[in-house]
């Protein structure tokens, strides 16, 4: 059996650890009977120990109740960049093992950690979700098909746990204040672009503890919206930055975000991504 798995960006700004959105990159899992765990791995994340370590294999043997599969991995979402690559594979995992939507996102969830990345990797499109006393929950919102997503991906790894390390036990209630009134601003410009504005995006929760991590972010986002970003943003625990833009102007976007890498002298990348609707995709069920 097969499954498909889009990346994704969580928090967009104010919405930290509670929204996600899907976008168009992918990891693909292959997963077949076998005398004994085999794993061939290709892509992103391919130099990881082809083991009963790996998270393919860890996802297989809670839903089979075993490792004897051989597994196939290919990925095109960058490791440690805030990109969902974890979550990702967790769903692409549990549905190449037979999972249904439902226990693909718990099983993901329960393996990564973040509910809202793995709802954005398995119901696609922009998600909220949360644990509950009943488990993991997801409701999908509104998402403007207008709307595409540059992202500025440096050459730098950055783990989630070392990036979580960075905030603080407490905050203020000014700061969560600020947050709250933020992210009803957020959703409305994300469902409708005309109506997004930069500061939907701005945070107090994580992005600014986080800015120690990678001083060139700061710099990083406000280009992209001097350059005509709706909004910017961090991409998860980061470094990836996210600059929202009408679909026509993501290209010109790309082309400055690649510019303001070589002002910093930071290597990286950018992307120009469509938001996936679709999510996990399972072919052979």
């Amino acid at each position: 059996m097969r499954a498909r798995a889009p990346a994704s960006s969580a928090n967009l700004g104010p919405g930290f650890d509670t929204l996600a959105l899907a976008l168009s990159l992918w990891v693909e899992v292959e997963m077949e009977p076998a005398a004994a765990l085999v794993i061939t791995a290709s892509g992103q994340g391919a130099d990881l120990p082809a083991d009963g370590s790996h998270l393919a294999a860890r996802v297989a043997r809670d839903v089979l109740g075993h490792d004897r599969v051989s597994i196939r991995v290919h990925s095109d979402i960058p490791v440690g960049r805030g990109l969902g690559s974890s979550a990702a594979l967790a769903a692409a995992a549990a549905g190449a093992a037979g999972a249904d939507r439902p226990t693909a996102h718990a099983v993901a969830s329960r393996f990564d950690g973040h509910p809202e990345n793995a709802a954005a990797s398995v119901y696609g499109g922009l998600v909220a979700a949360t644990v509950l006393g009943s488990g993991p929950v997801v409701e999908s919102l509104a998402l403007d098909p207008d709307l595409a997503f540059v992202v500025i991906v440096p050459d730098r790894h950055l783990a989630t746990e070392e990036a979580r390390r960075a905030l603080p036990a407490t905050v203020s209630h000014a700061d969560a204040r600020f947050n709250l009134g933020r992210l009803p601003l957020l959703l409305t410009g994300l469902a409708d672009h005309r109506r997004l504005r930069p500061e939907a995006a701005e945070d107090r929760l994580h992005q600014s503890y986080r800015e120690a991590l990678f001083p060139e972010a700061a710099a990083l986002m406000a280009g992209l919206v001097a350059s005509g970003a709706l909004a910017a943003c961090w991409s998860g625990a980061g470094p990836t930055i996210l600059g929202m833009v009408p679909a026509g102007a993501g290209p010109a976007l790309r082309r400055r975000g690649e510019e303001l890498l070589g002002e910093l002298s930071l290597p990286g990348r950018c992307l120009v991504l469509e938001a996936d609707r679709a999510g996990l995709v399972i072919d052979g069920a």
